[in-house]
């Protein structure tokens, strides 16, 4: 860790190595870094790493992982450092799940690996990105390779929060929480890694409110921002059911087609390969008998589009509240910074028509869609009722 002065005259802290990516995440980082350096006291074999999206968990994940099998603790320049980071080191394993679940099967084939001994590297490392998302038959399987650990593993659980992990995992690791990162850090970590200038970084940190790969997202796409552009003109969009009904049919229609975009590549090369594998297009082949294996890449296929469909309308979601946000600091007289500064006259104009309570009911509309969608609804009902929410206030 290093220190810089910033344009104010301010000392900023400024990690290096593999950390370098943490923005906003001294302390958390400290804890890891006193871990690596050694002592019972400071490590652990099983590790919950929590914070809000955006804030880093895969990130200080990934960092562990290679500080653990670095000779100088995460210098982030040599080998051990480079093909940890990138799932390429044979002792560091990386799951970060495309479909909507992690299941039992998968969870015993990391068990598998997590009894195994080192080849290369200091330590058997396995770092579950997702680990909200394993079923409860795979945590079954999970615990007891947590509760009765090989001697040289270290497992890296993530998670937005320490709820969304069963409670007789979590008891059994050593948590830490990252939290959300300044806008000034983000901005400043946009035009130090990725040249953005600064304009365009203050905009897209401050319109991500904090979450870094959005607003790296935002950065570096101008599709995105025209996406996002889109999504913060619904409010005067609704004047009518027939307005609510339109807008959530866009939005759905919107979110279906980005999801299309990210994996019709991904889908076509994926069936290629395995038509390849099983001999497709060859003399002697007999597609009947591979009918069910690729029935099993349809449906992985379909499960991962509908994932990054509703993530997708989630980042609407965010969107959307980050706007009303906005309206209710303006009612309130708040003197908090607006996400949507650039919006600031439409802002005022929809915080003159409503009052604080019903911008609040709006909010709690915005909420009770994502809360459903959790529960399965369908993604046009929710959206459809949160629409029409919006407009009732």
């Amino acid at each position: 860790m290093t220190s810089v002065t910033d344009s104010s005259g301010t000392a900023q802290s400024v990690l290096t190595g593999v950390w370098a990516d943490l923005v906003g995440q001294e302390q958390p980082v400290s804890v890891l870094r006193r871990a690596v350096a050694g002592g019972s006291h400071a490590m652990s074999h099983a590790w919950l790493i929590t914070g809000p999206p955006g804030s880093g968990r895969s990130n200080a994940a990934r960092a562990f992982a290679a500080a653990l099998q670095c000779p100088d603790g995460g210098c982030g320049h040599c080998q051990e450092c480079r093909t940890a980071v990138s799932g390429a080191h044979p002792d560091v394993t990386l799951v970060r799940t495309e479909q909507l679940s992690i299941g039992v099967d998968e969870v015993r084939e990391l068990v598998r690996r997590a009894a195994m001994s080192p080849t290369l590297g200091r330590r058997q490392v396995l770092v579950v990105e997702d680990a909200d998302r394993v079923t409860e038959r795979g945590a079954d399987a999970l615990l007891k390779s947590i509760e009765e650990p090989a001697p040289r593993t270290v497992w890296i659980l993530c998670a937005p929060t320490a709820d969304d992990v069963v409670v007789t995992i979590r008891s059994r690791c050593r948590s830490l929480q990252l939290h959300t990162p300044t806008v000034a850090a983000v901005a400043g970590l946009l035009q130090s890694r990725d040249g953005i200038e600064q304009q365009l970084a203050d905009y897209a940190a401050r319109a991500s409110q904090g979450h870094i790969g959005r607003a790296r997202a935002l950065a570096r796409s101008a599709d995105a921002r025209e996406r996002r552009d889109q999504v913060l003109q619904i409010p005067d969009r609704l004047t009518g059911l027939g307005g609510c009904l339109e807008a959530a049919a866009d939005l759905i229609a919107s979110a279906t087609a980005e999801a299309d975009s990210m994996t019709a590549e991904l889908d076509a090369r994926e069936r290629s390969e395995l038509e390849q594998a099983l001999g497709f297009g060859t003399k002697g082949a007999k597609p009947r008998q591979a009918q069910a294996a690729l029935k099993d890449l349809n449906d992985q296929q379909r499960a991962r589009a509908k994932r990054l469909q509703r993530d997708a309308i989630d980042r609407a979601l965010t969107e959307l509240t980050g706007f009303y946000r906005d309206v209710l600091s303006v009612q309130t007289g708040s003197a908090a910074d607006l996400v949507n500064s650039e919006l600031s006259e439409r802002i005022g104009r929809h915080a003159r028509r409503s009052s604080p309570e019903s911008t609040l009911r709006r909010i709690d509309a915005l909420l009770g869609c994502r809360e459903a969608l959790e529960n399965n609804v369908a993604p046009l009902l929710a959206v459809e009722a949160m629409m029409i929410g919006l407009v009732e206030g």
